[in-house]
This record gives structure tokens, C-alpha cells and sequence, in this order.
């Protein structure tokens, strides 16, 4: 699928050395694409620069939680969520056991065959929708 560049910059933050993280980060933008683009209610996805590292906003809508890609300390590439978020522990929740996290901010991998569409795909629409169901919660239990 793979949509151009939003600019030089996140083109060049994903000019990594390491091929394989390179295939992986490349392969999890992808997927944050393809997602946002079944998911009316988001809006369109900006693909920006938050701290160095590609990162997949929801600004006309404010729908959801910045996702970030990016290279941890350990693994080879990870996708980053807001720590303060409760994005990994749901996401934990309903998939215990099945990846590698770094405690509530981010999945590690060390291979693009650890991506998984539904498992991943999955988080990443809870966090491309994180504000609409905190805001359905509060309603739900009429806050």
C-alpha cells in the first residue's frame, strides 16, 4: 500500500540502519494507514515528527491517542502509545501472553513476521478511537 511521505523529514526518520527495523517500522505505518482509512470517525491520520519519530495523529477529529514508531532500547522497532494511556493494558487484556511490551507505552519487535494485522490492527483502532470511548465510558456511566 504504501502512501507517500508526508514530508523529507518522517521520510528520512524512517532511513534507518537496521533493515529489519526499517521493514518493520515501514510495515506498521502501513498498517496505522490501512486502519485509519476503514475508520470514517477519525478523520484523516497526520503523519508528523513527535519527538523524532513518526508519529500518526487524529487533529481534525481528536478521535484518538498519537501512535509513534520508533527504535527501543529493546527490540528492534516498536510501536509507542501514550504511557498514561490504558491502551497496552486493554490491549494486554484481551490479548494476554502474545507479545513483548515495555510496561504501558509500547509492543517491541524483532522481526516485520511479528506483525500481526488483527492483534495489531486491533490496537491500533483503539488508539486511533481512544477519546471516543472515554467519551462513550463517561456516558455510559453518566459522568
Amino acid at each position: 500500500m504504501t502512501q507517500p511521505f508526508a514530508n523529507d523529514e518522517i521520510k528520512a526518520a524512517f532511513a534507518v540502519e537496521d533493515p529489519k527495523a526499517r521493514a518493520g517500522m515501514l510495515a506498521l505505518r502501513d498498517l496505522i494507514l490501512v486502519t485509519a482509512a476503514r475508520l470514517p470517525q477519525v478523520g484523516p491520520v497526520e503523519e508528523a515528527l513527535r519527538w523524532g519519530q513518526p508519529s500518526y495523529l487524529t487533529p481534525k477529529t481528536k478521535s484518538g491517542s498519537t501512535l509513534r514508531l520508533g527504535q527501543p532500547k529493546g527490540g528492534c522497532f516498536a510501536l509507542f502509545v501514550h504511557c498514561q494511556s490504558t491502551l497496552i493494558p486493554d490491549y494486554l487484556q484481551a490479548f494476554p501472553a502474545w507479545d513483548r511490551v515495555e510496561g504501558t507505552r509500547a509492543l517491541l519487535f524483532d522481526d516485520v513476521s511479528e506483525i500481526d494485522p488483527i492483534r495489531h490492527g486491533w490496537l491500533i483502532e483503539r488508539a486511533l478511537t481512544y477519546h471516543l470511548h472515554k467519551t462513550a465510558k463517561k456516558q455510559a456511566s453518566g459522568k
